[in-house]
């Protein structure tokens, strides 16, 4: 089993976009140092606390600072996106750092409708994401001489496509195409066993996948003790609650008092954040340890947002020598 990571290059309350981007490298190469197999950025827009909106520019960020670690998209969300000007984008970046891009696709819009509608310009009704994917994946295959329309640079490169999901939709599609597929459960645990099962079972073997890759996504938050680990996890949740009551911020500081979030959405948070390990390393490696133990995954990706960049480090790298002991 592998392990990755994914940042959303979080903008900390007191710090800048130019200081989460900064930060962003900073964590890539200590991850690459730590033994992660992936650096993986998400595509967000319009929110005040992640500076990854631009994901084919901070890839290359980090691909450029790094020398092995896979750098890719958590994902691109292609529906905000023409396949054509993914695979050109995408093409180059496997031009300039080769052997090293991966492109997760996604087919939520990853902001609020108006902003879907100021990327897209025009909303259609009918949904083209398996479409989408086929032609994306097409214009990074092997040249066609005779193609009328070709990805330059991009064509030949081959850059590995996954699907992102977080219902059995995407679990459905990666396995009818025989492409790796990567769930959301870092924030959608809901149907997290019955999409494992659904690719497993339906997958069909492809010229890019001859088995299924399954990989599962859990929130980390780990540091010395249990309590320090759980005021530091704070954030994350002060931040989500504050997303899903409309008024979305940057990383707030850490906190021992949430009572500004209403009970209900509490608890709502607590949900959706539920696929998570959070505590001393001791605790976190029993509830990694179960988590892998019951869904099986080929890859886990942990992700975490917390507000002071050096604990942060110690998290990922707390998560990193717990995940070396399980694989």
């Amino acid at each position: 089993m592998e392990y990755s990571l994914l940042d959303l290059s979080p903008i900390p309350e007191g710090g800048t976009a130019a200081d989460a981007l900064a930060n962003t490298l900073d964590l890539a190469r200590h991850a690459e140092g730590w033994g992660y197999r992936r650096f993986w950025l998400a595509e967000h827009h319009n929110m005040p606390g992640i500076a990854s909106a631009a994901t084919a520019l901070v890839i290359g960020h980090v691909a450029a600072g790094t020398r092995a670690i896979r750098v890719g998209a958590g994902g691109i969300m292609l529906p905000n996106h023409a396949p054509l000007q993914v695979a050109e984008a995408f093409g180059t970046l496997a031009t300039l750092y080769p052997g090293r891009i991966d492109l997760g696709l996604g087919r939520a819009p990853g902001t609020d409708m108006a902003t879907a509608r100021a990327l897209r310009r025009h909303m259609q009704a009918s949904d083209r994401f398996p479409e989408d994917v086929l032609e994306l994946i097409g214009y990074l295959d092997q040249p066609e001489p005779e193609a009328r329309v070709r990805a330059v640079p991009g064509e030949g490169t081959q850059v590995p496509v996954w699907i992102l999901g977080s219902s059995l939709y995407g679990a459905q599609l990666a396995a009818y195409l025989g492409l790796p597929y990567a769930f959301a459960s870092h924030f959608a645990p809901d149907h997290l066993e019955e999409a494992a099962e659904t690719y497993r079972a339906t997958f069909r073997p492809s010229q890019w996948l001859a088995r299924p890759h399954f990989m599962m996504a859990v929130g980390v938050c780990a540091a010395e003790t249990d309590d320090d680990a759980v005021f530091l996890r704070s954030s994350q949740i002060l931040a989500f609650a504050r997303l899903r009551l409309g008024n979305p911020g940057k990383l707030p500081q850490p906190t021992h008092d949430l009572s500004e979030v209403p009970p209900p959405m509490l608890r709502e948070v607590g949900h959706v954040l539920g696929c998570s390990a959070v505590g001393s390393p001791a605790t976190v490696r029993d509830r990694l340890a179960a988590l892998i133990s019951r869904f099986r995954p080929d890859e886990v990706m942990v992700t975490g947002m917390i507000h002071d960049h050096a604990k942060r480090l110690e998290s990922h790298r707390i998560a990193a020598e717990v995940l070396k002991t399980l694989t």
